[in-house]
């Protein structure tokens, strides 16, 4: 079984949904401490053929608690009309917008699941049927670190492979997770382009990005531009 770990980002690049589109099942890492200027709740769109960097406000922020225990702030509906500002004139705006709506009007306070939710949505939009799970639900040794506890939650769900995105090259060992019976490869996401209006490509924004000038059936090719590593 195929298994994957990320912190909840809301709305992340496309190479996210590649991790979640190439497992059996996702863990959501919500029990861990929640990082400052980092994608969870924040992530980059295109206004005016320049790179924007939104973010969903976040209230008792800070590295003493863990992601599940911060929650979203009241500034949902300023996104929504970021969103319209910026993309009112793509080409998938009606429905991406819809999307967008039912996403930004879930009542859920809390960061981690108001984040999990908003992947949830997108993912069944894109059509993945992979299996959310959140890291805090699954019993395990809240002692435990770093690749640790990766370890751990691969024991638990029973997951003889455990794919990372490649960032964690630098911080994971393919021989410590062999030693457990566990296979570790990395996500390599391949070049992607595509049109945005009429400017110079700007790669990796967020899928908000990807979705606005892309059809599902298009997405779903993206989807498998990849390399495991």
């Amino acid at each position: 079984m195929k298994l994957a770990v990320m912190q909840p980002y809301f709305m992340p690049y496309i190479g996210y949904f590649q991790l979640i589109h190439a497992v059996d099942k996702f863990v959501v890492y919500d029990d861990v401490a929640f990082k400052k200027r980092g994608w969870i709740n924040r992530n980059r769109i295109l206004i005016n053929g320049e790179p924007f960097l939104f973010t969903l406000q976040a209230l008792d922020a800070s590295q003493f608690n863990l992601i599940n225990q911060v929650k979203v702030g009241d500034n949902r509906g300023k996104l929504q009309k970021t969103f319209i500002r910026a993309y009112g004139k793509a080409p998938y705006f009606e429905e991406v917008n819809g999307l967008l709506a039912k996403i930004l009007q879930c009542p859920e306070n809390n960061m981690a699941r108001f984040v999990a939710n908003s992947l949830t949505l997108t993912c069944e939009y894109l059509g993945i049927t992979t299996k959310m799970v959140m890291s805090s639900d699954i019993e395990k040794d809240t002692t435990l670190k770093a690749d640790d506890k990766i370890i751990a939650i691969c024991n638990a769900l029973h997951a003889n492979t455990y794919i990372n995105a490649i960032g964690g090259t630098e911080l994971y060992s393919k021989s410590k997770f062999k030693e457990h019976g566990i296979e570790l490869k990395f996500l390599k996401t391949l070049d992607i382009q595509y049109s945005q209006f009429d400017n110079p490509f700007i790669p990796w924004l967020s899928i908000i990005d990807v979705m606005m000038f892309n059809s599902r059936d298009a997405i779903r090719h993206m989807l498998n531009m990849y390399e495991l590593i």
